[in-house]
């Protein structure tokens, strides 16, 4: 139970949303432009929203869930509020971490 869903927010103000079982050093890569691709050309990033811990095989599900909403829900997430949240909660057993 210690893998996670995160938002990290580029410079861009754009939101990447990623899985992981080690949030510091998957930060630490994304910061060093050694993560994901999309956030190569985004530096610096900031984490936003990290959720609470569950097994891998959910926060993946998790993950694509949040993938397909749209960044207002995403931004919603981020304060703790909205339907996105209540959503994870509900689907998922997920809440903010």
């Amino acid at each position: 139970m210690n893998w996670l869903v995160y938002l990290l927010r580029c410079s861009d103000g754009s939101l990447y949303c990623g899985v992981t079982n080690n949030i510091e050093k998957r930060i630490a890569k994304h910061s060093t432009g050694k993560g994901a691709k999309y956030t190569r050309s985004r530096l610096p990033v900031e984490l936003v929203w990290r959720s609470s811990g569950t097994d891998k095989s959910t926060a993946h599900k998790a993950e694509y869930y949040i993938k397909q909403c749209t960044k207002r829900e995403k931004e919603d997430l981020t304060l703790g509020s909205g339907y996105l949240n209540k959503a994870l909660l509900k689907n998922f057993g997920i809440v903010n971490g």
